[in-house]
């Protein structure tokens, strides 16, 4: 039985309009339209639907239909498919120029995507459950509506293989409505059977041979439970006002802003791709290509305690469930402050119908602080222009966390991903005789909250000024001639070491805090005038834990993207996702015939030198949980970033008006105003010939 898409929060189904952009996201139109073309090629099967989305033409044939040297490449969508009652699974390729099914193709030994209506399954049943009722009745709970199961995509349970599609669900308690459930983890975890919905098993931990107690006390963070302690009169309120508007521009899904020009794009596994990537430089008066497409295409969230049932709580919040899919409905000044632009996403439920995200995607400007500034100790003379940053934003919800996605472009031509991590922390709860160390932190009486990490991974496909790059390693190191010798007399030389990454064997590589390591993106092909240097944009990376989870371990196997901080690849078509095209169950070995990783990319070990080529970079956090992250955690932010290294001839941002003060720009009045000692000393000096000028510094 399928969940009416209507009850789930933030949707709403509308049936008319459509986009033929050929990156767009497929409209409420084409969605079911493909829906329909499926049911009448698979009759008399029954099927549900898992996802239906753009199929984006191949990069060829797009960039022909670009350049005026092809046709417009046709719509399709890329639609994956249950059979019922069963897990067999399938892929279909519809033609929607057509009305026509190209391909279908039955996926064997693999889970597709839980879908939101999917988890919903796993608290209706586990609520009707004789063995969740029994487990709840042990410890004092006969009113079922007070539980609450979490599901999560199970990982490896070896007690089930491929034949069904499982989840396992995290039970917690609330008192009344809105009561903190996080706060009352209970003591037992269940395995879900997602098509038969039914319950495959309640794992119960004891300890000492004993259920362990539901922990009593609220920790709630609502305003109706703790509005008599908010302080309204420490904070005056701040307003952004943008008199004349914003700066930037919107054709359709096509933006352009202070120079930059991009497509946005959303699909229900990446939530937001930023596409067609371009800078109009002003010093060359030409567009320049950046990047082809940018998304993020994998995180996972290993949790670090090897007691079960966390040893299975490893989430791979983008394969596992879809980012898309988690997006909030956002709110103007809760969410986005200031003139904002929204977009809506649109994603398919089911029954194979459109489900719309209202304010998927926020649109809007910032100030950035200081773009550059230079005051001449000598006279004064000051040049200070402000920066500013564009900032496409969407917010997920899974399960306890949020995720705040901010895909940033500053006027520098700087692109960075900033990531903001808030939420509830995932709680479990502990025996009196136990403590939360060292896996864990007890941030409320016997509740727990373990160590883990947040992995992301950032897809950047490039295209500096060209389609040819290289990846070039940057490492920071100290002259190889010893001190004393010519070519080292002081000791004091130091240079970036440059090693061209060549294959993608190679290529998998860590960041290196001792040598400051980064990376250039380059193009071989097209040298800067002065610099004499290939035009790049650079890849600063600082913040890229390692993998903790053991070689040989489940996480370690299914999660070995992150294992390095960088991968480059040779560009082929449709390869896109690091932890393979289905993640669900998946074991992460090597070679899976159908289900291929990046570890079964890189070993391919093929040329990535001058070459059409794809980066994939690795950045989070390691997070040790802290008292003050509960009841509700304030945000962390973490980021990745790309900045012009030899790209443009000189500072790109000389166009933006200098700052003004009072209509003035922000010179002194007086050169003794910025450096008065200094000047005074120089006209003293002057006047006196030059004689005691030091002395009086």
């Amino acid at each position: 039985m399928n969940i009416d898409s209507e009850s789930i929060p933030g949707y709403h189904i509308i049936k008319e309009d459509e986009s033929d952009y050929t990156s767009d996201q497929l409209s409420i139109h084409e969605i079911p339209r493909a829906a329909r073309l499926v049911r009448e090629y698979v009759h008399p099967k029954q099927i549900k639907f898992n996802s239906i989305t753009l199929r984006e033409p191949k990069k060829q044939e797009y960039k022909a239909w670009q350049n005026g040297k092809g046709p417009k490449p046709p719509r399709r969508a890329f639609v994956t498919i249950l059979e019922l009652p069963t897990a067999k699974t399938s892929e279909v390729l519809v033609n929607l120029n057509t009305s026509q099914v190209e391909e279908i193709k039955a996926i064997n030994d693999v889970m597709p995507t839980l879908t939101l209506e999917d988890l919903d399954i796993c608290e209706r049943v586990c609520r009707a459950d004789a063995g969740v009722i029994e487990a709840c009745r042990e410890i004092g709970i006969t009113d079922m509506s007070k539980v609450f199961i979490d599901a999560w995509a199970i990982g490896i349970d070896e007690r089930w293989g491929f034949e069904t599609r499982l989840q396992q669900g995290l039970a917690y308690y609330r008192d009344s409505e809105f009561d903190n459930q996080y706060a009352k983890p209970l003591d037992f975890s269940v395995v879900v059977d997602t098509e038969r919905e039914k319950v495959l098993s309640v794992d119960i931990r004891r300890v000492n041979g004993q259920r362990v107690p539901m922990p009593t006390e609220s920790h709630n963070y609502l305003p109706e439970f703790i509005s008599d302690h908010y302080n309204h009169d420490l904070l005056k309120p701040i307003e952004i006002t943008q008199p004349k508007g914003v700066s930037f521009s919107m054709r359709g899904n096509e933006i352009s802003w202070a120079g930059f020009s991009m497509h946005i794009g959303f699909n229900f596994r990446e939530g937001i791709v930023l596409s067609d990537v371009r800078v109009f430089d002003q010093i060359q008066n030409r567009e320049r290509k950046l990047f082809n497409r940018i998304s993020v295409v994998e995180m996972v969230v290993p949790y670090g305690c090897p007691d079960g049932p966390h040893h299975k709580k490893h989430a791979f919040d983008v394969g596992e469930y879809g980012t898309g899919l988690m997006t909030n409905p956002l709110t103007l000044g809760c969410d986005c402050k200031g003139a904002i632009h929204y977009l809506d996403a649109i994603v398919s439920t089911g029954k194979g119908e459109a489900a719309v995200i209202k304010n998927a995607i926020c649109i809007h400007e910032e100030d950035n602080g200081l773009l550059f500034k230079h005051t001449d100790y000598r006279d004064g003379k000051v040049v200070s222009a402000r920066d500013r940053k564009l900032i496409i934003s969407q917010i997920i919800t899974a399960a306890n966390y949020e995720y705040c996605f901010y895909h940033i472009f500053s006027l520098d031509g700087t692109y960075k991903l900033e990531m903001k991590l808030t939420g509830m922390l995932n709680t479990y709860v502990l025996h009196d005789s136990e403590t939360a160390a060292p896996y864990g932190t007890e941030v409320a009486k016997r509740v727990t909250a373990h160590n883990h990490q947040h992995i992301f991974s950032l897809r950047i496909d490039p295209e500096i000024d060209g389609s040819n790059n290289t990846v070039v390693q940057s490492d920071a190191v100290a002259s190889e001639e010893p001190v004393g010798s010519a070519g080292n007399k002081y000791g004091n030389g130091f240079y970036s070491k440059k090693t061209p990454l060549k294959t993608s064997a190679q290529a998998g590589v860590n960041y290196c805090h001792e040598t400051s390591r980064t990376w250039d993106i380059i193009n071989p092909n097209v040298q800067h005038p002065s610099a004499k240097k290939p035009v790049g944009y650079k890849i600063v990376s600082r913040e890229s834990p390692p993998l903790l989870a053991k070689p040989g371990s489940v996480v370690y196997k299914r999660a070995g993207f992150a294992r390095k901080t960088l991968w480059v690849t040779p560009y082929k078509d449709y390869e896109l996702f690091p932890a393979g095209d289905y993640v669900c169950q998946s074991t992460g070995e090597d070679g899976h015939p159908q289900n291929g990783t990046m570890v079964d990319w890189a070993a391919r070990d093929e040329n990535i030198e001058n070459t059409d080529l794809v980066c994939y970079l690795q950045f989070g956090l390691t997070h040790f949980p802290r008292a003050e992250d509960f009841p509700i955690m304030p945000g962390e932010a973490i980021s990745i970033m790309l900045r012009a290294s030899n790209f443009f001839d000189r500072n790109p941002a000389l166009w933006v008006p200098p700052s003004e003060l009072k209509g003035n720009s922000c010179d002194t009045s007086s050169r003794y105003a910025v450096f008065p000692k200094v000047a005074k000393a120089i006209d003293d000096a002057k006047c006196c010939g030059g004689a005691g000028a030091s002395s009086k510094l």
